[in-house]
């Protein structure tokens, strides 16, 4: 399962707060596809399957699908904010390799 660091987590309930709806899990997925074979989704979810798997942050839940929770077993989910952009990057390392645009990898 995917671990957040202390900004991430506090960014996701902030975003959660202003989504309104308290009960929200940030969801994080592997899904086959983009340009190295594998690719994150993230989304704010209010449903869980029985496979699922389920860790809080605070008051942050993040829940992942069994088999991408397999996959991000050790990566770490963390938002970063700098002159150059601003967004949540995920350091996964069950990556072999990684695309340029950063959001694929095998």
């Amino acid at each position: 399962m995917i671990t957040l660091t202390d900004i991430a987590a506090v960014k996701v309930k902030e975003l959660v707060e202003a989504e309104g709806e308290m009960d929200l899990a940030l969801r994080v997925a592997v899904r086959p596809g983009g340009c190295s074979g594998y690719s994150y989704e993230m989304f704010f979810d209010s449903e869980t399957e029985a496979d699922d798997i389920s860790q809080f942050y605070g008051d942050v839940r993040v829940v992942s699908d069994s088999m991408s929770a397999q996959l991000l077993e050790g990566a770490t989910l963390d938002f970063k904010d700098g002159l150059m952009g601003s967004g949540f990057a995920i350091d996964n390392p069950n990556a072999q390799r990684t695309c340029g645009c950063g959001n694929s990898f095998s």
